[in-house]
């Protein structure tokens, strides 16, 4: 028989485990971080990770959306009457600010090529992303405009680019 505090300890041990994967994803990044790092960090056993998630990849790959759609509510709380280009220098901010939570999830989108668990997580975000950003269009764009600010920040566009070249390719484009 189960007693109350064997339960709460075991809830605990689930919500310890996500804290922990989301440092070491921050700390480590996806490649870097393994079980031991994830045990040490949240305080249990190498077991609850199995126990709790059945893998590391499934812990990291819910700590990982977690922390994105915590992420996408404070730029949503900061940005819902902002202009469309104040919108945009909140998004592209970010990518400096959480510089280490962009990183953690491009390589978690690598890692998705070879994982079926990780790619199913990670679809689910990228579907809600999908729906928050207000369709397929604004996510391919927010995408492309990470790994520009990931891989060459100093020569990445900022929003009043990002719009005037929206304006220019819509224009010329749809007439």
């Amino acid at each position: 028989m189960v007693k109350p505090l064997d339960m709460l300890h075991r809830m605990g041990n689930r919500e310890d485990l996500l804290a922990g994967a989301r440092r070491c994803l921050i700390e480590r990044g996806w490649a870097h971080t393994t079980v031991r790092d994830i045990a040490m960090a949240a305080g249990v056993s190498h077991a609850a990770i199995g126990y709790h998630f059945g893998s590391k990849d499934a812990l990291l790959s819910q700590a990982l959306v977690e922390a994105v759609d915590e992420l996408g509510d404070e730029l949503t709380r900061h940005t819902a009457a902002a202009t469309p280009e104040e919108r945009w220098h909140a998004l592209i901010g970010s990518f400096t600010t959480h510089r280490a939570l962009w990183m953690a999830q491009l390589e978690a989108a690598v890692h998705a090529t070879r994982s079926p668990e990780v790619r199913r997580h990670l679809a689910k975000g990228q579907r809600q992303a999908r729906e928050g950003l207000g369709g397929s269009v604004p996510l391919a764009l927010l995408t492309g405009l990470m790994l520009q600010w990931l891989v060459d920040p100093d020569h990445a566009p900022g929003a009043g680019q990002v719009i005037t070249e929206l304006r220019s390719f819509t224009e010329k484009t749809c007439g």
